[in-house]
């Protein structure tokens, strides 16, 4: 009796104990797998404005501190090299001659505007002793279709001889030699040496402007302080890539007046998201080019890019 006694207690003790653990249990793992379906949820959920309005670089309680900013642009650069594997320079061009004047000529109109003006051009002029001995009407009427044909004209017949005169009929593989040259600024400078001479450098079109103050990278409007913000944010080696990519979505997408928010492939890390077009079937009427199905900025694109090319000057596209 004496043994069957505790025997008993422990018996009877075991049960309560047993449905104290399972019930314990069964919490926890309704608990986990709550908390799993309640992640796995959050990242399957489309982006809403009310998700980018709680961002803290879109005027939340907390600013976004440096080290978040840095994470989230290179996130954006990561993203945009997805979307764009095939991003290049938008000018047609075989030389660093050749690439200098068409930069020069696309000031104030589009690359492909400049990539169907430029055949003839070069064919009359096809080096800069050539082009600094043109007669000045003669080129302007060759430029014409890029619009403010007279200033152009200026200018490429002032840097053709300047580079006959100072730099033996060579473009110089130097920034501070390159804006020494009539119409050539840090931009057109960063142009040619990025993709002409592999020198990194920062393109600060309008594109590139209006996108990275959008992401909230710079709150600058100087393209010279911009330029200067937006490189402390990424390694050097990236910088010309970068530029082609913000400008490829600035052209595709992320437009001035209309962009295409619903359609826009980084529009979870955009702080701007919702000042265009959110609704995706509207949105993707919107994108341009090969985005939109439509033809390139250039009649002589990459073998890698995925749309069709340009028509030539006063062919039917």
């Amino acid at each position: 009796m004496g043994e069957q006694g505790p025997r008993q207690s422990t018996k009877a003790a075991k049960p309560r104990k047993s449905t104290t653990s399972k019930t314990a249990a069964s919490k926890a793992a309704t608990s986990k797998g709550a908390a799993r379906t309640s992640t796995a949820a959050s990242k399957a959920a489309p982006a809403s404005p009310s998700r980018h309005k709680t961002a803290p670089s879109s005027g939340g309680t907390k600013p976004e501190s440096r080290t978040a900013l840095v994470r989230r642009a290179r996130r954006i650069n990561r993203e945009l090299a997805e979307v764009y594997p095939y991003a290049h320079p938008e000018l047609d061009f075989e030389n660093p001659f050749q690439l200098l004047v068409a930069t020069v000529l696309s000031a104030q109109t589009t690359d492909l505007r400049v990539n169907q003006t430029t055949p003839a051009l070069f064919a009359a002029y096809p080096t800069p002793e050539d082009m600094a001995a043109a007669d000045p009407e003669t080129l302007e009427q060759l430029i014409r279709p890029t619009g403010f044909f007279r200033a152009k004209a200026r200018s490429l017949l002032g840097l053709s001889a300047a580079l006959r005169d100072n730099f033996g009929g060579e473009v110089p593989g130097r920034l501070k030699d390159l804006v020494t040259l009539p119409g050539v600024g840090r931009k057109t400078a960063n142009v040619v040496l990025g993709n002409a001479f592999g020198v990194p450098g920062l393109t600060v079109d309008t594109h590139f402007g209006r996108l990275v103050r959008r992401w909230k990278w710079t709150d600058q409007e100087d393209p010279e302080k911009v330029e200067a913000e937006i490189a402390s944010l990424f390694p050097k080696s990236d910088w010309t890539m970068l530029s082609h990519r913000i400008i490829f979505h600035g052209r595709r997408v992320c437009h001035a007046r209309k962009p295409a928010c619903g359609a826009c492939p980084i529009a979870p890390l955009c702080p701007s998201y919702g000042e265009g077009e959110t609704d995706p079937d509207k949105a993707k009427k919107l994108l341009k080019y090969e985005m939109g199905g439509q033809p390139g900025q250039r009649l002589r694109p990459p073998a890698d890019y995925p749309g069709r090319p340009a028509a030539p000057l006063g062919a039917a596209e």
